[in-house]
């Protein structure tokens, strides 16, 4: 059974950072998308940042610069840090990953098979 834990929300103050991490369990997604989504109260989850099997990787407009998306395929991990936070930031935050193998559109919500839970991230000001 494939599973998804994300870990390393919480509460921080603008500007501040956090790194959240996301163990995979049951099989392993070195040729496989891994991404990170995020969805804020009354909105549509969106597309956060994405890494595939070659390690290159793809962010929202809204994040570049600020966060860094990266994996750890040894470990069956990923990863998001996330600097220069900003209130429009608080979302829950959900990991995931495609079963398709050399997938070229690795933002679409629709080309990821397994989710997370999800991690709260709260950025104050």
């Amino acid at each position: 059974q494939v599973q998804l834990v994300e870990s390393g929300g919480g509460l921080v103050q603008v500007g501040g950072s956090l790194r959240l991490s996301c163990a995979a369990s049951g099989r392993t997604f070195s040729s496989n998308a891994m991404g990170w989504f995020r969805q804020a109260p009354g909105k549509d989850r969106e597309f956060v940042a994405s890494i595939n099997w070659k390690y290159s990787t793809s962010y929202a407009d809204s994040v570049k610069g600020r966060f860094t998306i990266s994996r750890d395929n040894a470990k069956n991990m990923l990863y998001l840090q996330m600097n220069s936070l900003k209130p429009e930031d608080t979302a829950v935050y959900y990991c995931a990953a495609s079963r398709r193998v050399g997938l070229v559109d690795t933002t679409a919500l629709s080309q990821y098979d397994y989710w997370g839970q999800g991690t709260q991230v709260t950025v104050s000001s």
